[in-house]
Formats: structure tokens, sequence, C-alpha cells
């Protein structure tokens, strides 16, 4: 979780050396990332399926593969075909494979603090917005961008696929049961186990309320993710101090990921979940008026505090919606949907601040599907549960 979306949202410390050395426009360049995203996404279902079946040790080897060769091979990069070549063939595969091909394995080894698990597990994407995009700005200003993505690369193909080798898909493997299960009934176990399949799945409304959620979620997180660097530095920002925004946000979301998704073994994924999606929409109508790095600093914090909570609780809702039967290829298609999201919003952002030439329109549209995607938090009615 932490090399690969660490190197996932390093993607806006890169923007502006390579704009500088090769011309290219916002708009285009942020089109690399979208395609990425896109074909990541779509990647998921099948790694969400491969997850079902397999379990995540193949996933997380072939991730660590991909994420490191791809980084060394931008590390060489002189066009822009080249540029969307690996963004569109190779580092979709490590991209799209980790969330709904890792993430699933959480709920089949835990019954009980099954949301504090999940929280701590996707904690691991906060360390890698914390500390990756700093790395990678610190090796650019002291070498070059090239360096960066080498230096990444090679990190990225030794930690991952070491790491990989531990992972089992169920605690059946070796002989265990999940945690917390002793203490079920026979009748809860087997609901445990049970759940919908695909095809039942995606014909109930709840599907299609979180597809929707985390369609504008996706919109609003890779846009700021993208966007808020170069942002900054338009606001006479130091690039350094500018990337202690993203900073901010990962660090922020690593507690939030762990908190939220904790307090909703007791309160409720409903609950949680609204409260982590009203905090978002808060963020970005106060970034509108952010003119000044504390402010922009304060928009990071809880920015990153509501993104935390709201992904993490992703897989709990499925887990408690649809039960673990198909667990992992339904997780990988509500994820497509949100990468969907994340494809079209820093494109859209880059060519409206091309024609605008101002990110307040920018940062409206994601205020405003924010507050979509928590009206349709409000319809979701979780089992045995009265709202």
């Amino acid at each position: 979780m932490t090399m690969t979306f660490g190197i996932n949202y390093s993607f806006g410390v890169f923007f502006q050396p390579l704009i500088a050395e090769f011309g290219w426009t916002r708009g285009v360049t942020s089109g690399a990332y979208s395609v990425m995203t896109f074909i990541a996404g779509f990647l998921g279902i099948f790694a969400g399926g491969l997850n079902d079946k397999f379990g995540p040790k193949i996933i997380g080897i072939t991730a660590g593969l991909s994420l490191g060769i791809g980084f060394l091979l931008l590390s060489r990069i002189n066009a822009i075909w080249h540029f969307y070549l690996i963004h569109s063939l190779i580092l979709p595969v490590g991209i799209g494979s980790c969330w709904p091909g890792l993430v699933p394995s959480v709920a089949r080894w835990f019954t009980a603090k099954r949301g504090l698990m999940t929280g701590i597990v996707a904690s691991g994407i906060g360390f890698g917005i914390l500390a990756i995009p700093p790395f990678a700005d610190w090796i650019i200003s002291h070498y070059d961008w090239r360096k960066a993505y080498m230096i990444i690369g090679i990190l990225t193909l030794v930690l991952p696929l070491f790491l990989a080798q531990f992972l089992k898909r169920d605690p059946a493997q070796i002989g265990q049961f999940p945690y917390g299960e002793e203490g079920l009934t026979r009748i809860e176990k087997s609901q445990e186990i049970g759940g919908l399949y695909f095809k039942q799945a995606i014909y109930t409304g709840h599907f299609a309320f979180l597809c929707g959620i985390y369609f504008c979620y996706g919109y609003c997180l890779h846009t700021v993710m993208i966007h808020i660097v170069p942002h900054a530095v338009d606001m006479g920002i130091p690039t350094a101090s500018a990337a202690v925004i993203l900073a901010i946000i990962g660090g922020t979301s690593i507690p939030s990921r762990i908190l939220i998704a904790g307090a909703s073994d007791k309160i409720g994924v409903k609950p949680s979940l609204i409260m982590a999606l009203s905090m978002l929409v808060v963020s970005l109508f106060w970034v509108q008026s952010a003119h000044e790095l504390w402010m922009l600093y304060l928009f990071g914090a809880l920015f990153g505090t509501a993104y935390g909570g709201v992904i993490s609780l992703q897989a709990l809702a499925v887990a408690e919606l649809f039960g673990l039967q198909s667990v992992g290829v339904i997780l990988g298609t509500i994820t497509f949907t949100y990468t969907i999201g994340a494809a079209v919003g820093p494109v859209i952002s880059g060519y409206l601040f091309d024609i605008m030439k101002s990110y307040n329109p920018v940062f409206w549209v994601a205020a405003a599907l924010a507050a979509v995607a928590f009206l349709l938090s409000l319809f979701i009615k979780m089992p045995g549960k009265a709202s």
C-alpha cells in the first residue's frame, strides 16, 4: 500500500519538472495520469476476482514488478508518447491491482474488529503519501527528475516483492480461523462466508449508490492530488513548501483511516461514511478562500482526514452490504467507477485551468461533486439497520 499509492500520488511532484523540460501543457500532462487511472480501475476488477480465487500473493508480486519497471522506464523518456505508453501499459497493472487485489483478504482474516484492521492496512496509503512525494521532490531538487524515477523504481522492485511472499488468501490456508469467529453462532458464520454473487449485487440500488459516491470521490481526490501543488506554486509558494501539502494530506489520512474505520465497528459504516464525506465537502469549500500557506496546510489536514476515512470505509461497506462471497470482484468494480472519476477529474481540471487560467472553477466543480456524494450516502441502508 505504501509503495503503490506513494508512487501514484507522487505524479504531482513530477508535474512541473516535466512541463519545464518538455513544454507540455497541463492538460496534456494530466491526460497521462487520467489514462493510467482509467485503465488501472478496469484492471482492478480482474485483480479482485483473482483475490477471490487465489489470494493476494501473486497480486503483490505483479504490482511490484509493474511499478518498479515502469518507474525505471520513466527515467529514460524523451517524448510525450513515451510518457503515455508507460502510463497506459505498465503502471496501471500495479496501480490497479493493489486495492481490490489486497484489501478483500482483510475481511476474510477478521470477523471482529474488521473496521479497525482495514483502517490499519489502509493507513499504508497515508504513509506512502507522507513519505514518497517529499522524497521524490528532494531527489529532484538535489539531482533531477530522472534520478528520482530511477531510485524510486529500484525501491519498488525490492520491497513489495519481498513482502508479498508472506501474504495468504485466508486463515484456512494455515489452519486457523478468522479473528473473532469463535464468538459467532452457526447462523452468523454462515452469513459471514455467504453473501451475494456479483451478478446479484450489481442489480441492487446500494451498488449504484456506492458507485456514484466513489465516482464523485475519485474525481475530487485526484483533482486535488494532481493540481494542489501547481495551484500553490501559482500562488508564489516554493515547490518544496507546496509538496508539504501532499505530505499533510497523507499524514492526516493515517490516523483518520484507523479512527474512522475503527469507529465503524461501533457506530456503523453509514454514519462513519456520512461524517467523512461531510468533512470532504467542507474542505473543498475552504480551499476556495485559502490564499496563504497556512490556510493550504489547514486544507490539507481537513482534506486528508476526510480522504482517509472515505477510502477506508469502501471495502467495509461492500462486505457489509453484499457479504464475502464475491467481495473482491464487487470491490474491484466499485473501485473501477472510482477510477473513472479519478481519470476524468485531473484532465478536465487541467483543461479547465488552461481555459480559465484559474483553479477556482476547478475546485468549485470538485466541491459540487463532493456534495453529491454526501447526499447519496444518506440513501444507503445497511442490513439490519433502521437507516
